[in-house]
């Protein structure tokens, strides 16, 4: 019987589509080689190929990542490319497990806020306006500039800074921005748009941890000065 390449598969069982749609964990083996190499033979699809190459190391990963380029290379579909892409990968597999944790900034201050942001902002003639995505224990996941604006003022999409939030699985949400001015003082602007993303992630149920505002030496606080 006739073997349907990955293209003409039902869209939700496409390796990549399932990755992006449920995440890497979801995939097999097999199915996350496939993604490496792109393509099977006439006689298989991706897929089937690394099925049929796993099975042949017993399904272990580690017995894979012993193979030479020449013996993958034995394989109908499988040339000097997709072998050396595999073995990259269960090199690099290795190799992560060796590496250290990156630590993530502990970001449950204004102070910390500061400090992490102070460098990025210091000298810019104009504003940019940051959100800091954290998890439960106040660790950064991850750092975005959101807008980059004129000298007094920068607009900001509130949808923007909640749809990225959720993306990320954000669960507390710190902003920022910077006077080049020099002055600390918020603006009316300011204050209407602390209290709009406040009640957006009250909404999404994201904790709004605070709004800093950075100037070259200083800062102003919303949470520290009690306006959340």
């Amino acid at each position: 019987m006739e073997k349907l390449s990955i293209n003409h598969w039902d869209e939700q069982d496409r390796p990549r589509e399932k990755m992006m749609r449920l995440g890497a964990a979801a995939l097999s083996d097999a199915e996350l080689l496939a993604i490496l190499i792109g393509s099977g033979s006439d006689r298989q699809s991706a897929v089937d190929l690394m099925r049929t190459v796993l099975s042949d190391c017993n399904y272990n990963l580690n017995t894979l990542g012993k193979k030479t380029v020449n013996e993958l290379c034995r394989y109908h579909g499988m040339g000097p490319a997709k072998a050396i892409t595999i073995l990259a990968a269960c090199e690099l597999g290795k190799r992560r497990k060796d590496s250290v944790a990156e630590e993530r900034p502990d970001l449950g201050s204004a102070t910390a806020i500061y400090n992490l942001m102070h460098p990025k902002l210091q000298d810019l003639d104009v504003e940019e306006f940051h959100i800091l995505m954290l998890n439960q224990s106040f660790k950064l996941i991850k750092e975005e500039c959101v807008s980059h604006g004129g000298i007094t003022e920068t607009a900001v999409d509130i949808r923007i800074i909640i749809k990225d939030a959720l993306l990320c699985n954000t669960t507390i949400l710190a902003v920022c921005h910077n006077h080049p001015s020099g002055s600390k003082r918020p603006s009316r602007q300011d204050d209407q748009l602390t209290d709009r993303i406040r009640k957006a992630c009250e909404l999404m149920r994201i904790y709004f941890l605070d709004h800093v505002i950075i100037t070259d030496g200083s800062y102003y606080s919303y949470r520290e000065e009690g306006r959340l």
